[in-house]
Order: C-alpha cells, then structure tokens, then sequence
C-alpha cells in the first residue's frame, strides 16, 4: 500500500461474511509506500483456513477493500 501523507492508518483482514479476522497495522504510518505481511493466522493466533478473505485499509476518509487468496 502507499499513503499519500502520514497519518493513522488501519489495514485489517476480514472473512467474507465481513467478520474481522486480524488487525494488522492501526495507528501512525509514515508517507509513502509501507508493507504488512500476514501471516495466515487470526487474532488469537489460530490458523485460518484456506479461502478467500478480504483486507480493508482505511487512511483519512480514504477506504479501499480488496480480495486476498489464503492458500495452505
């Protein structure tokens, strides 16, 4: 992802039902390009299954949601 200026910004992965299914950057990012890599688990640190999830990263009144494909 990239941001256009620094400021807070969340990226979360969620099922396809919406639920959320980890958290994985929430606070102050810097301008520019920045990376989160997920690791295949949930919040508690279970695996999550294979399958389709999607991620939202939000930034200002700024929101884009995309699919990701989790393949074990």
């Amino acid at each position: 992802f990239s941001l256009p200026s620094a400021g807070r910004a969340r990226l979360a992965v969620h099922d396809l039902s919406g639920a959320l299914v980890r958290v994985l950057l929430d606070g102050e990012a810097p301008e520019g390009p920045g990376e989160a890599v997920w690791d295949g688990t949930n919040a508690n640190g279970r695996r999550a299954a294979s399958g389709v999830y999607l991620y939202r990263l939000r930034f200002d009144r700024f929101e884009e949601t995309r699919r990701l494909v989790l393949i074990r």
